[in-house]
């Protein structure tokens, strides 16, 4: 790694990311999907006809590395300078630095989007990402208990978030 680059998510990329985040919903709770998602059901997830909101993939050498998107936060008019953001790096590229990155990229893209807030709801059990977005700048805003179930357990959820300007 090191020549890494990263660009807006493209149909090629789609198996890839799909595989990358389907190895977290069979073996993690850092998503809540309890079942794998076939192509289709990733493409709705990754693209969106609203031109603000976008999908990065993380690429060194043509290999899919990991993604981060930026979506609506809710549908309604006073959330529009609010986004969530998400990320997914491949398990075996974890702590090299590169969810740093694509945050740093996908927060200047929010700017110049017109997004005033990034907020990321985050398994409070996900310590690798709570680190990551506490160490950029993000502070944690909220928790909510209880509010998923996966692996036969409940799950408790927190939100960070950054202003950005």
């Amino acid at each position: 790694m090191n020549g890494e680059v990263i660009e807006e998510f493209r149909e090629e990329d789609l198996a890839a990311v799909t595989d990358i985040y389907n190895y977290y919903v069979l073996h993690s709770t850092a998503t809540w999907h309890t079942h794998p998602l076939t192509e289709e059901e990733m493409r709705q997830l990754v693209f969106t006809d609203n031109v603000k909101y976008k999908t990065f993939v993380i690429k060194d050498g043509g290999a899919v590395f990991g993604y981060v998107s930026i979506r609506e936060f809710k549908p309604r008019d006073a959330y529009i300078g609010t986004a969530e953001i998400g990320i997914y790096l491949r398990k075996d590229c974890c702590g090299k630095g590169l969810g740093g990155k694509a945050l740093k990229h996908l927060e200047k893209y929010a700017e110049g989007a017109g997004v005033h807030v990034l907020i990321a709801i985050i398994s409070a059990e996900n310590d690798g990402s709570i680190r990551l977005f506490e160490k950029n700048g993000y502070e944690k805003c909220a928790y909510f208990k209880q509010v998923g179930h996966k692996f036969g357990r409940h799950l408790d959820a927190v939100a960070y978030q950054k202003i950005l300007d």
